[in-house]
């Protein structure tokens, strides 16, 4: 596979280069996915609590997802070494199979033979899949489609939990079970309007009395040529044909008859039984975020609870001794940008998130942070390269984590990684620690991974045209932040890996592939949380 995005040749005689990528690509998916796909839950708890396991999914077919109010019994783990990965379709000859997972399709260990044998694996052994030593040369980056689909294939390999709860704690969950009609909406025939409620033809005799109120029960048949005061929302009485809003009608108190000022058509301003819905109806399907109108429709047909999915739980750990919490930037202190963004986007994307907590540049710490968080999600920011004090990569290896991505290409965001911590423990994303790339690392790794494992279902995919040209990396995808302006995005500048002014103001970010594009030329869209009407969360600026 070329993960820089050039067409490899074709090494199947009718499959073209781009049809060889693609199912490169899904082999790579299909083979990160078996390294974590039945690692039994001990040591991490699981959203309703110990002893889930994570069924291994189908590389051609959606995972089912289950509703019911426990996780699906345990699988045996694998006891062999995994498969090594499929040779590049540019290198016909393999390296060797190393213990180093990589999702990219090509070689491991991406180096050379010195490389290769001086890395160490940590805490366990090859057929364990450990991580090699974090110095050796990583695996060529992981090309941005294959990374996306494998954050959001692991995410829907976790198993569905499901609690029931209030509609006034529901908001922004995900129904584990569809809303179905428990009665017929409207349960009886109402009046839409404030006005006379009539039977047969007029003139009309006017009945005396205060009139049909809302919450009213049955009240007596309504003889023909007969007419009755009626209130918006109150039970329309038997043999009734229309409804005449009252600024349509006129009464002759003398007479006690209502005229109507127009032509009366039965059935008019009556809401029949039925109309929305009939019982048993679906209302709503498994999956769908619960939004406020959800939240109404609930309560019209009847419910008091939601079957839902538990929010996904995040802890972030803000990574750099360089980092200042308050004040200005001073003798070579910066501002922390990450630790106040993450957390409310995160939310935006539907998940409970801790408070980011400060770790510096300290192996130590980090460790014992990984290894005592419970969350299914932990972020980090920084320290994904090889530098002297960079420590993800060393402290995974050490802890016996599973490194699925190292490395994706996409710019900005290109030192990115996604891991599974050993024994079944939780997901993590390795964010860049430059504010740009770490926003490229959340939408290419963390979203989708966090939709997946809330069961959320993926937005439809949209591309729109570019207002003008857009420079491209020659290998990587690039991200670019936009503005919707009427049919076409329009590109923005400040839009290095260290900038935030660009995507502060932006709506979304454009799919640039290798090379650019013209004007004109339609890109895909990822849209940012808060530019949809979706999803609702409590804390989310929508």
């Amino acid at each position: 596979m070329t993960a820089r995005g050039g067409e490899a040749p074709s090494t199947d005689g009718g499959r073209s280069a781009k049809e060889e990528r693609a199912a490169e690509e899904e082999r790579a998916v299909e083979q990160a996915l078996a390294l974590v796909g039945c690692q039994p839950q001990t040591g991490h708890r699981s959203p309703e609590g110990p002893g889930a396991t994570c069924p291994k999914p189908s590389p051609s077919s959606p995972e089912p997802r289950a509703s019911e109010t426990s996780p699906t019994s345990p699988s045996s783990a694998p006891t062999g070494p995994s498969p090594s990965p499929s040779p590049s379709a540019a290198d016909p000859t393999p390296n060797p199979p190393t213990p180093v997972a990589s999702a990219s399709g090509g070689s491991a260990s991406g180096g050379s033979a010195s490389d290769s044998g001086s890395s160490r694996a940590h805490g366990a052994s090859s057929a364990d899949r450990s991580l090699s030593s974090p110095r050796a040369h990583r695996a060529e980056a992981t090309a941005w489609d294959a990374a996306r689909a494998l954050a959001e294939r692991l995410g829907r390999a976790t198993p569905l939990t499901a609690h029931r709860l209030p509609l006034d704690r529901a908001l922004g969950h995900v129904l584990a079970e569809a809303v179905v009609a428990l009665t017929d909406l409207p349960s009886f025939d109402t009046s839409a309007m404030d006005g006379w409620a009539v039977a047969g033809p007029g003139p009309w005799a006017v009945q005396e009395g205060e009139g049909l109120l809302a919450g009213r029960g049955p009240t007596a048949p309504l003889p023909d040529g007969h007419a009755l005061r009626i209130a918006t929302g109150a039970r329309l009485p038997v043999d009734a044909t229309a409804v005449i809003r009252s600024e349509h009608a006129h009464c002759d108190a003398a007479k006690k008859l209502l005229y109507a000022g127009r032509e009366v058509i039965p059935g008019q301003d009556i809401r029949p039984r039925g109309q929305e819905c009939r019982s048993g109806d679906e209302l709503l399907p498994l999956g769908t975020v619960v939004t406020p109108p959800v939240l109404g429709l609930a309560a019209a047909a009847g419910y008091d609870a939601l079957v839902a999915v538990p929010r996904p739980r995040v802890d972030v750990f803000v990574l750099g001794d360089e980092l200042l919490a308050a004040g200005l930037p001073h003798d070579g202190l910066i501002r922390d940008a990450l630790g106040p963004m993450l957390a409310p986007w995160i939310r935006a994307l539907g998940a409970e998130v801790a408070e980011p907590r400060r770790l510096g540049d300290d192996a130590g710490a980090l460790r014992r942070a990984l290894v005592s968080s419970d969350a299914d999600l932990i972020l980090t920011t920084g320290g994904t390269a090889a530098g002297p004090v960079d420590h993800v990569h060393p402290v995974l290896a050490e802890i016996g984590a599973d490194l699925l991505v190292d490395g994706v290409a996409v710019r900005p965001g290109h030192p990115m990684l996604l891991a599974r911590l050993a024994d079944g423990g939780p997901c993590l994303v390795g964010l860049p620690g430059n504010p740009l790339a770490a926003v490229s690392g959340l939408l290419t790794l963390a979203e989708p991974l966090l939709r997946g494992i809330a069961g959320r279902l993926a937005q439809d995919r949209y591309r729109a045209p570019v207002r003008e040209e857009v420079h491209g990396h020659p290998h990587d995808t690039r991200l670019i932040p936009v503005i919707h302006r009427e049919d076409n995005v329009v590109p923005l500048h400040y839009n290095g890996p260290a900038m935030l002014r660009g995507i502060a103001a932006a709506d979304g970010l454009a799919v640039v592939p290798p090379g650019g594009v013209r004007s004109g030329t339609e890109v895909e869209i990822l849209d940012l949380p808060w530019a949809s009407a979706s999803p609702w969360t409590e804390g989310c600026f929508t």
